[in-house]
């Protein structure tokens, strides 16, 4: 099927994470419809070599694709960094857009200099990361911190349990005592951690750095330029639908339907 502006909006995440860049689109592009792929079952992808994240990722991209959908958002850092090159390579007719760590921002607001970034193992180790920070951060020091336990306690519904704690503190205080005021949240599962990273905080001179609603801003610009964004007349009133798929089953995608509404309604409140 060849897609066009009423095609859903394709989002691969290894897991929960992708329900940060999830809400974001659908703040940004209220009247388009979203099909989730999670790949629960393989879930994190943080600790995996290449070769397997990328056989996992094409999985989801040929799922998706048999939905119809008319761009994919691969709304995980890792699977950007391991496989958003041979993806582009692999399906050239199909949009996708890609994260990276928002390093850039982070360099061109900090005050003192110094900013950390906070993502799993594979992306801090990258090659991917250590060109961005050259490109973006040059003449700041970029502090990058491997998050691992972080994914599992997001994709366990531990949030608030105080190991997750104990390891949100073991990773950002010793960034806020080498004086970093910038944290950039570079895996999608982290912001989801952002009430309990700011508790940790507490006031002090740190903002953290989300890239969901750059990441939507830049999705929306792109099915405009090529005539897929879907932008109804006033009189329209049918709802869009948001489906969820996930390689851990039925349960698990309702699982994950219901956070991506309890995050939604949590950053209404905001």
């Amino acid at each position: 099927m060849h897609p066009d502006f009423r095609s859903p909006i394709g989002i691969i995440d290894s897991g929960m994470g992708g329900i940060s860049i999830r809400t974001a689109l659908v703040r940004a592009m209220p009247h388009e419809e979203t099909i989730y792929w999670a790949d629960t079952a393989h879930c994190p992808y943080g600790g995996k070599a290449r070769k397997e994240i990328v056989q996992l990722v094409r999985a989801g991209v040929e799922t998706l694709l048999t939905e119809g959908v008319k761009i994919i958002v691969v709304a995980c850092n890792t699977a950007t960094t391991a496989a958003i090159a041979t993806l582009r390579e692999e399906w050239p007719e199909m949009p996708f857009v890609g994260l990276e760590p928002a390093v850039k921002p982070a360099a061109e607001t900090t005050r003192s200099g110094i900013i950390g970034v906070l993502g799993t193992e594979f992306t801090v180790r990258s090659e991917m990361f250590r060109t961005t920070a050259r490109r973006y951060a040059s003449g700041v020091r970029v502090i990058p911190v491997a998050g691992n336990g972080l994914v599992e306690a997001v994709e366990q519904g531990l949030e608030e349990a105080p190991e997750t704690e104990r390891l949100l503190r073991g990773y950002i205080e010793p960034l806020l005592a080498a004086g970093a005021d910038r944290l950039v949240l570079a895996c999608t599962h982290f912001p989801l951690l952002a009430p309990q990273i700011e508790r940790i905080i507490n006031g002090r001179d740190m903002r953290l750095i989300d890239p969901a609603e750059a990441i939507a801003r830049h999705t929306k610009e792109i099915l405009a330029t090529s005539g897929l964004l879907y932008e109804p007349d006033g009189a329209t009133t049918e709802a869009p639908t948001h489906h969820f798929i996930s390689t851990g089953g039925t349960e698990a995608a309702e699982r994950l339907q219901l956070r991506a509404e309890q995050y939604a309604a949590r950053l209404r409140k905001r």
